[in-house]
């Protein structure tokens, strides 16, 4: 196997980011510096990367849950709020998973943890960006006009432009529900969005991610991905596996 995806296959990180490790001289091969990338390694290799031994191509888990909200999608906060590792199943929370991408303090719905780290950085890489779907309730009725700019593509207070933006709109009983499929990622987007078009959002969920979908998975549950799901999930982002 090559350096750079032993390095890859441990979880560690991607494979690009080995590239950067080995051609900066922090990887070892048997106790020497190896800068070769392309270097050919066996299991019984002793791998290093700054002075401490790598262990070998470790089990991946692959998961996805359905956030709450007031829940924070980082594995530690300082602030003793409640962290989406709580919702992890027992066996699952002593792994090295980590969310991938994010959904603010108060929007719930899908988001997928791993400890690929190959699969985590081509999943959160802008030439990889998956389209992403939300269910958006507002206050009252939505206009032709606000629609359309969503459509058509606006630019946000801050300046920023954003792409054209899927959206369909059902109005009942003084409230309008928006299912909205983004194309880029930028920072609370639908919330600026709304914000700058003077709607109120009453709740923001996400249910899908590229090929991923979250279904009937209930709020506050885990369930690892399927085998078939692994799969396409991988195909979406070019990735093959690793041998």
């Amino acid at each position: 196997m090559r350096l750079n995806k032993a390095i890859a296959a441990s979880g560690l990180c991607s494979r690009r980011k080995a590239d950067e490790l080995i051609l900066s001289g922090r990887v070892t091969v048997n106790g020497i510096a190896e800068p070769n990338p392309a270097r050919q390694v066996s299991p019984e290799d002793a791998l290093g990367v700054d002075g401490r031994p790598l262990t070998g191509a470790q089990d991946f888990y692959y998961l996805i849950l359905n956030k709450p909200v007031q829940v924070v999608c980082t594995v530690n906060d300082p602030e003793g709020r409640p962290t989406v590792m709580d919702y992890l199943p027992k066996n699952m929370r002593a792994l090295r998973l980590y969310p991938v991408g994010r959904l603010d303090y108060f929007s719930e719905g899908l988001l997928l943890l791993t400890n690929d780290g190959q699969l985590a950085q081509r999943l959160t890489h802008p030439s990889h960006h998956q389209p992403k779907t939300y269910e958006v309730l507002v206050r009252g009725a939505v206009s032709d006009a606000s629609l359309a700019a969503m459509r058509h593509g606006m630019r946000l207070a801050e300046g920023e432009d954003l792409m054209p933006v899927e959206v369909e709109a059902s109005f009942t009983k003084e409230r309008t529900l928006l299912r909205m499929v983004l194309h880029q990622g930028l920072n609370r987007q639908i919330r600026r969005m709304c914000r700058d078009l003077g709607l109120t959002i009453l709740y923001l969920k996400r249910v899908s991610q590229g090929p991923i979908e979250l279904g009937g998975l209930a709020s506050g549950r885990a369930r690892q991905l399927t085998a078939a799901e692994i799969k396409v999930l991988k195909e979406s982002v070019c990735l093959q596996e690793v041998h």
